[in-house]
């Protein structure tokens, strides 16, 4: 799955990612925000439910992110949904682009969080969508590994 960051203080996971698709590669990015917009992340008002990420004019972008309008904003305050640009080299970006060609290949944010210099990144994967078997599958897995561990705990 993904390497959680221990030591930030602010983590917002992406949970329907892990479920719905197949992690092929990662990659960690920086976001472009506006001051009321990293406020809000800092505060954990941010959600990264029904987002997925889009290559335009080689650029890498982040669609559907709802970063919460920040509560001591005043008519400075930022729109909620709009596309955020993402931080990546020019040779990850047309790497992304080359593999997101083929059929079935999307990239999906799957966490959130705050580095140790106090800047917001974006870890991205990018997926390959499971079918409904697949689905049933890694539930059916996960049960198992949560029952061996109840059963190791007893003993």
């Amino acid at each position: 799955m993904q390497l959680l960051r221990k030591n930030s203080p602010i983590q917002i996971k992406n949970k329907k990612a892990a479920f719905d698709y197949f992690f092929v590669d990662t990659y960690t990015a920086g976001i472009v925000l506006t001051g009321t917009e990293i406020k809000s992340i800092r505060m954990g008002k941010a959600s990264l439910v029904d987002t997925f990420c889009y290559i335009h004019n080689g650029e890498i972008w982040v669609k559907g992110m709802n970063i919460s309008p920040y509560f001591y904003g005043s008519y400075n305050n930022h729109e909620a949904k709009r596309d955020r640009k993402l931080l990546l080299n020019k040779k990850e970006i047309a790497h992304l682009f080359e593999d997101t060609k083929a059929v079935g290949f999307t990239i999906v944010p799957t966490l959130l969080f705050i580095d140790d210099k106090g800047r917001a990144k974006l870890d991205i994967a990018l997926c390959r969508g499971k079918k409904e078997f697949d689905k049933r599958q890694t539930l059916k897995d996960k049960q198992d590994k949560r029952e061996m561990d109840r059963a190791m705990k007893r003993y």
